[in-house]
């Protein structure tokens, strides 16, 4: 009897086959998660905020909404009742002087660093010399000496500017003497043997090798000339952001004074984000390598 093979039987209903599912790219992700996480903080900041003001624990002139901080924001950023922002100055006007100060103070402080930590780290009896006295002056909090600087400069712009560039002066100094010290001598000695002179070991070796860390002195020294605007605006500080503060804390409005910290805080992150962006365009291969 002759065997039959017999096929399985098939179902003839089509199934239906589901699209496979497209995720995001990793990097859409990343970038999400970086955005996400800072909002999700100052949510919770916010909220943690608004609950203590509410439990009555301590009075609104220590303790504000937020909702009290931001009419404080928009009363000092427009005209009310016929008072211009406060002092006769609005908000962003306060900041810019402040920023102006701490530019140019900041600036000749920076300049100062980068020259005196050259000199220092390729000249030894220079750094045994002046290294002590810049240390001293690192441990000096700005209050020490700013009533010396008013004595000796007055009340106007010059003790406040002074103040700043001192305050930026030695992050740079020290950074810059470190990292020119610590540059391999064996690149010292290959480019003077192929005949470069001491600028050009300074400019195509030294430099370059220094900067990353001088950079870090950078952002350093941007940040401690702002803890030293409120100090550098104590005398004589309006208008300005910290002047602004202080000129409030004396009648205790709270309110305002935290729009002038939130203000400075702010500020300082979009400064150290642009210097960091600096930093990365010009050494673009720190972390690398």
């Amino acid at each position: 009897m002759p065997t039959t093979s017999r096929l399985p039987q098939t179902d003839p209903t089509p199934v239906a086959v589901e699209p496979p599912v497209r995720r995001p790219p990793r990097g859409a992700w990343a970038r999400v998660r970086r955005a996400a996480l800072p909002f999700g903080s100052l949510v919770l900041f916010l909220a943690l905020w608004q609950s203590l003001a509410a439990s009555g624990t301590w009075s609104e002139t220590l303790v504000p909404p937020p909702a009290k901080v931001w009419e404080a924001f928009i009363d000092v950023s427009t005209t009310h009742d016929g008072v211009r922002g406060y002092n006769g100055t609005y908000l962003v006007e306060h900041l810019g002087i402040s920023l102006r100060r701490i530019a140019i103070g900041s600036g000749v402080g920076i300049a100062l660093g980068v020259l005196f930590g050259l000199a220092m780290g390729t000249v030894g009896w220079l750094r045994a010399l002046f290294e002590p006295w810049i240390t001293f002056l690192r441990t000096l909090p700005p209050l020490a000496y700013f009533s010396l600087l008013v004595i000796w400069l007055g009340i106007n712009e010059e003790p406040k500017v002074t103040l700043l560039a001192v305050a930026a002066f030695p992050p740079v100094a020290v950074s810059t003497t470190t990292a020119v010290a610590a540059v391999p001598r064996s690149l010292l000695e290959a480019a003077r043997a192929l005949g470069a002179s001491r600028w050009d070991v300074v400019k195509d070796v030294v430099l370059p090798s220094a900067l990353p860390e001088t950079l870090t002195g950078v952002r350093l020294a941007v940040g401690v000339a702002y803890s030293s605007l409120v100090a550098a605006e104590l005398v004589n500080g309006l208008p300005g952001i910290g002047g602004m503060v202080k000129d409030a804390a004396n009648y205790n409005n709270t309110p305002v004074v935290l729009v002038g910290i939130i203000a400075i805080g702010v500020s300082g992150l979009i400064i150290d984000g642009l210097l960091l962006r600096l930093e990365r365009a010009a050494v673009p291969w720190r972390g690398r390598s």
